[in-house]
């Protein structure tokens, strides 16, 4: 029953924050002139604390930690959800939790819905829970990443189709973005290597572990944003050239993680 109104509750606040930041981007009197962005972040901040309180009832038993599927889906949901809160707090990029909150209480309803089970028992090395933690972060990083280059893509098809009004009045200015973009993805690349790092301490046997897809794109997507942020160096990449391989990496990163995970536990399981 208490997971029920965690759960519930961090919808609840998640949607009034989704709907709060869109009213305060459009500048509606009722509205925009009696919260400020601070006030309204704060709302999505308790939607958070509800959410972790969920979460933890659902991963943590006297067996140990559980990062099944869904668990792991919801986790990273709220790594990813606290980054852009203060992203938001910070700049003005309300538009990605505008996206992003309704999509994070849609993971919270399949996480209350479903179930699926990957037991850490309690005697877990230290340098394993690291790894996990490294591999959370570097994931929930890179995906707020693929979400600002889907938002940029848009914002550069619209401004090359010369729509100056409608959608493209709720979106940040372009450098501002495009700012954002590389900062969270030099931060993402610098956990994704600390997490292939301290994860070859535990990788024996690629194939008897079934970690072999896994390694493999995930390697792949360390050269992917490896490359880009060399271009982006070096050659001034930006714009759509940093949108394809921004995605690119994030989907060879996705099915590494989550393709893998999906195949173990849902599928075979």
């Amino acid at each position: 029953m208490t997971d029920y109104i965690f759960t519930l509750g961090g919808i609840t606040f998640y949607i009034a924050c989704s709907i709060l930041l869109f009213f305060h981007v459009k500048n509606m009197a009722h509205v925009g002139n009696t919260l400020s962005i601070k006030s309204i972040v704060s709302i999505g901040l308790i939607g958070l604390l509800l959410h972790a309180l969920a979460l933890h009832n659902s991963m943590f038993s006297p067996l140990g930690i559980d990062l099944g599927f869904y668990n792991a889906m919801s986790l990273i949901t709220a790594f990813i959800v606290l980054l852009i809160l203060i992203a938001t707090w910070r700049h003005p990029v309300e538009i990605l939790a505008i996206i992003l909150l309704p999509i994070a209480s849609i993971i919270l309803m399949f996480e209350l819905t479903n179930s699926s089970s990957h037991i850490l028992s309690v005697d877990t090395s230290s340098a394993l829970i690291f790894h996990i933690l490294t591999s959370i972060l570097a994931y929930s990083l890179l995906t707020l990443a693929a979400l600002q280059a889907v938002l940029l893509s848009i914002q550069n098809r619209l401004l090359h189709s010369h729509q100056p009004s409608g959608a493209i009045q709720l979106l940040p200015p372009l450098k501002n973005m495009e700012t954002l973009l590389f900062e969270v993805i030099i931060v993402g690349f610098f956990a994704l290597t600390i997490s292939l790092g301290s994860g070859l301490i535990f990788l024996e046997n690629m194939f008897a572990q079934h970690l072999v897809h896994k390694t493999v794109l995930s390697i792949l997507a360390w050269f992917v944003f490896l490359i880009l942020l060399i271009g982006h160096w070096k050659l001034g990449w930006r714009g759509r050239t940093a949108i394809r391989w921004t995605l690119s990496g994030f989907v060879s990163l996705m099915l590494a993680y989550f393709g893998s995970k999906f195949a173990l536990e849902i599928v075979l399981a």
